[in-house]
């Protein structure tokens, strides 16, 4: 008989979600101790990632990032918890958000949105934060392949007000769909999904495969970018995510490449205030030019 995994999950998620703010520190302290030791396949893309972006740092240095950087993702995950079953009230307190106004300024003119997210760890809070904020919103969804966390991740994202979770499978073609219609789409732009649809441009100096979606988009469709960055601060718990003024000019004349590296060097400014904050465990460099050898 096949194990039910379901109800396991939802009271370990929904734990999280109820206990106290000191024990669910606690669980992130002891996670993010756990985890590099028991992913060591995750601990050396950290590892790899952090080489590649920050050469002139020292190894101890590097550590230390690493170390860190695996306490605030801990951290991030136990507090999907709280974003996925915690009140709306708890969920205010701990969530910050910062500049909503400027995305209400652009709503206002009846534009289309494009919420520019790179992956910080605090990603997860700060779309559950703005979906407290807007009535109505879009972001592309990645299916997981079990059924039982697929369903609480789904349910999760969208509990708040009304989120349309786009499949990955549909790409920009169903986000455009959205944005035609006047509703903010939280765009994550800094995953390599390989050469399709995207350019090799520098990221900390290293080629990176980047979709170039963002800049096609805003040209075909007049979206105006408004960049979202969002930070944790692993020794209270709370979450600040900052809405930060439309990306001016954008595209403008550039390409599309040109556009992608001003987006690329808007997220690298954002990253080097708090390099730990990212999220180094993805390969962000899985894709290399012709010729050249992986590197992980």
């Amino acid at each position: 008989m096949a194990f039910d995994k379901k109800p396991l999950l939802h009271a370990v998620m929904g734990y999280f979600g109820r206990c106290s703010d000191h024990t669910r520190l606690r669980w992130g302290r002891v996670l993010g101790w756990l985890t590099p030791r028991l992913l060591r396949s995750r601990a050396h893309i950290v590892q790899v990632n952090l080489a590649r972006c920050f050469p002139d740092r020292t190894q101890q240095e590097r550590d230390a990032l690493a170390r860190r950087h695996f306490r605030l993702l801990a951290q991030s995950f136990v507090d999907r918890g709280l974003c996925w079953f915690g009140s709306r009230e708890r969920i205010l307190d701990t969530v910050e958000l910062h500049g909503e106004q400027l995305l209400q300024d652009v709503m206002d003119q009846q534009r289309p949105i494009l919420m520019f997210a790179p992956h910080f760890i605090a990603l997860d809070a700060a779309a559950t934060r703005l979906t407290l904020f807007l009535k109505e919103s879009a972001t592309l969804y990645t299916r997981q392949s079990d059924a039982d966390v697929d369903e609480i991740v789904r349910l999760g994202r969208g509990r708040f007000n009304q989120v349309h979770l786009v499949s990955r499978h549909d790409g920009v073609r169903g986000l455009i769909r959205y944005l035609r219609k006047g509703i903010p789409v939280y765009y994550l732009p800094d995953m390599d999904f390989g050469r399709q649809g995207s350019a090799f441009i520098p990221f900390f100096g290293v080629p990176a495969a980047t979709l170039l979606s963002a800049a096609q988009i805003a040209k075909a469709w007049g979206a105006v970018v408004v960049p979202v960055i969002s930070r944790l601060d692993p020794d209270t718990g709370r979450y600040r995510v900052d809405v930060g003024p439309a990306v001016e000019n954008f595209p403008g004349d550039d390409t599309p490449e040109a556009a992608t590296a001003r987006l690329n060097v808007l997220i690298e400014n954002a990253v080097s205030q708090d390099p730990a904050q990212y999220y180094w465990v993805h390969r962000r460099f899985k894709t290399r030019p012709e010729g050249e050898a992986g590197f992980y």
